[in-house]
């Protein structure tokens, strides 16, 4: 058994985050308590998913109305319907891959590329290679409608690294992640791991195609299998569209910079991402209460 100290846990020492994690921790736990998840726990696991989708793809390209993907069962007859179709079987398969994650991440995240991109394309579930790029992260600005945006303008995304160091540095995560599943508790929170792994995934972009789908499905499984939202009811991506892709962006950019400053901002902005799937968890409890799901 692994014993050494987590790499991850001097992250939520930075500035910023250990009040994060407390107050996402307490968000969390209320919600777990509200009355309703004691007999419709599983119909608030479906809600979450679909609105976590509707908001994943949002972020991908393809922002539709809640109620329009809850009414489509089409999703192949145009590049929006097919982000949107990706993101719901990301959202839905997430919760049947968590025992392969805590052995092989590596093997869950080419399933969930395989998953969004499709059969039909042959790069589905295969690492970028030479002379293969890396689709746009942010395809269209979303507004925040939640939060401050960044003051001024922010700067773009510097590309991914080559495939070779992309795949070198996919393997030194699974391995931290490995050593996480066999050490005991003491390590970095949850919130901390998720966010990791959420922000590796974008800075490699280590697929063609669906690279923002991936991490945050990602963020999602983590989240569960390290027990912080074990019936996956928050969904922090319906967080990530409500504060805008501008302060997305800003915080990756700090998250890249690999600064403490900036791995901070990158920290507090995911917590701040997860209170507000909290949020629209709870305003769901509180309509099945009322009768109005």
């Amino acid at each position: 058994m692994t014993t050494g100290t987590d790499p991850l846990a001097p992250l939520a020492q930075l500035d910023g985050v250990p009040e994060a994690v407390v107050e996402v921790r307490k968000n969390v736990d209320r919600l777990y308590g509200h009355r309703v998840m004691r007999r419709r726990a599983g119909e608030v696991t479906s809600e979450a998913a679909l609105r976590g989708a509707r908001a994943s793809a949002a972020l991908d390209g393809a922002d539709w109305p809640l109620e329009e993907v809850r009414r489509r069962t089409d999703f192949g007859a145009d590049p929006g319907a097919r982000t949107v179709g990706a993101a719901l079987r990301l959202s839905a398969e997430a919760g049947q891959l968590l025992g392969v994650w805590r052995t092989s991440p590596l093997q869950v995240l080419a399933r969930l590329h395989l998953l969004a991109a499709g059969d039909g394309d042959p790069a589905a579930g295969r690492p970028r290679r030479d002379g293969e790029t890396a689709a746009p992260l942010f395809p269209l600005e979303l507004g925040a409608t939640e939060g401050e945006a960044p003051g001024g303008p922010v700067g773009e995304l510097p590309p991914p690294p080559p495939p070779a160091e992309a795949a070198a540095r996919l393997d030194q995560l699974a391995g931290l992640l490995a050593a996480r599943a066999e050490r005991p508790t003491g390590g970095a929170p949850a919130l901390v791991a998720a966010a990791v792994v959420h922000g590796e995934l974008l800075a490699l972009r280590p697929f063609g195609t669906h690279n923002g789908l991936v991490a945050r499905a990602a963020q999602r499984i983590v989240l569960t299998a390290e027990g912080l939202d074990p019936k996956a009811i928050c969904p922090a991506e319906v967080g990530l569209a409500e504060l805008g892709t501008a302060a997305y962006r800003h915080a990756l950019l700090g998250y890249l910079e690999g600064t403490p400053e900036g791995v901070s901002r990158w920290l507090v902005h995911c917590a701040a991402a997860l209170g507000l799937g909290v949020r629209e968890s709870t305003a769901v409890c509180e309509a099945m209460q009322r009768g109005m799901v």
